[in-house]
């Protein structure tokens, strides 16, 4: 195969792939807004969780990675002081006890690498052959569209990541319960990670003599 029919080729491949792995935005997801669809809980605690809370590339490397990104809310009903992680315990239906992953790792795990995004410079060599017949004989002009296309591409989808990330980054800080103190009568809301493929059950675990 000639070397011009090669990087047409090649030329086809990276728009291709320009066009199937582009940056992806980051939906804020406002555990106080949600519809949380389970529960558990007696008359003084009361547990409200929801998966399913990432989308996109998020979502892809969530599953990719065996990651489950959790929504809790913590209802305090007694008359006393809480604290997530002491007085309480989040347990699956068998007893055992949930295994975190810290916000940070979880956001290490998932974020958008920027970095991949500098391989359409490799658009930059694309060109537009412009033949016409002239008085002269056949004229041809190459204008490379390549130098305006690749780092177009390049700039925007790593701005575009960049963007999502920090506000990942800043949601799973913001609401990062770990040791959180959850004063009675009041709620709070988090977000929690842990190592699972699965959709399981949870419940609430709370210390005896504590609430």
């Amino acid at each position: 195969m000639k070397l011009k029919n090669l990087l047409k080729i090649g030329m086809l491949f990276l728009i291709t792939l320009s066009f199937n792995s582009c940056a992806s935005g980051y939906k804020i997801i406002n555990p106080q807004n949600l519809n949380y669809n389970s529960n558990h809980g007696n008359k003084q605690i009361l547990l409200e969780y929801k998966y399913d809370l990432l989308e996109k590339k998020y979502k892809k490397k969530e599953t990719k990675r065996g990651l489950k990104l959790i929504a809790v809310k913590i209802t305090n009903y007694s008359d006393k002081d809480i604290i997530f992680g002491k007085d309480i315990k989040l347990i699956y239906e068998n007893g055992d006890e949930l295994i975190y992953i810290e916000n940070e790792r979880v956001f290490k795990s998932l974020k958008q690498s920027s970095a991949t995004y500098l391989l359409y410079l490799l658009l930059s060599g694309m060109r537009i052959t412009n033949t016409k017949i002239s008085q002269n004989g056949i004229e041809s002009n190459n204008i490379p569209i390549g130098l305006i296309v690749g780092p177009g591409l390049a700039g925007r989808n790593i701005v575009k990541a960049s963007s999502a990330n920090k506000k990942f980054q800043a949601e799973l800080l913001e609401f990062k319960i770990s040791n959180t103190i959850i004063k009675k009568g009041r709620t709070v809301y988090g977000l929690i990670g842990i190592q699972s493929n699965n959709y399981d059950t949870i419940k609430l675990k709370v210390k005896k003599n504590n609430v």
